[in-house]
C-alpha cells in the first residue's frame, strides 16, 4: 500500500502545472466544451499514457538496469532542458 502512496504522490506532483494540466485548463475555459467531457477525455489520455509507460518500462526493464534508465532518464531532461533554453532565443 505504501507503493501506491509513493507513486500517486509523485505523479500528482509531477503533473501540476505541466504543459498537459495547462492544455486541460485551456480546453475547459472552452464554453461550448463540456466540464465532464474534456474531465473524461483528460483522464481516459492520462491511464492510456500511463498504460503505455508501464508496458514500456516493463519491456525496457528486461535489458536495462534501474540505475541506467535513471540515467538516461535524467540525461534525457537535462538535454530537452539545454535544447530549449537553446531554441529559446
Amino acid at each position: 500500500m505504501q507503493q501506491l502512496w509513493v507513486v500517486f504522490i509523485s505523479v500528482f506532483l509531477a503533473e501540476l502545472g505541466d504543459k498537459t494540466q495547462l492544455a486541460t485548463l485551456l480546453f475547459a475555459t472552452d464554453k461550448a466544451m463540456s466540464k465532464a467531457s474534456v474531465f473524461l477525455a483528460a483522464s481516459c489520455a492520462l491511464v492510456l499514457s500511463s498504460l503505455l509507460a508501464v508496458l514500456l518500462g516493463g519491456q525496457i526493464s528486461q535489458f536495462l538496469s534501474p540505475e541506467k534508465l535513471k540515467l538516461i532518464a535524467g540525461l534525457g531532461f537535462v538535454a530537452i532542458g539545454i535544447w530549449t533554453l537553446w531554441n529559446g532565443r
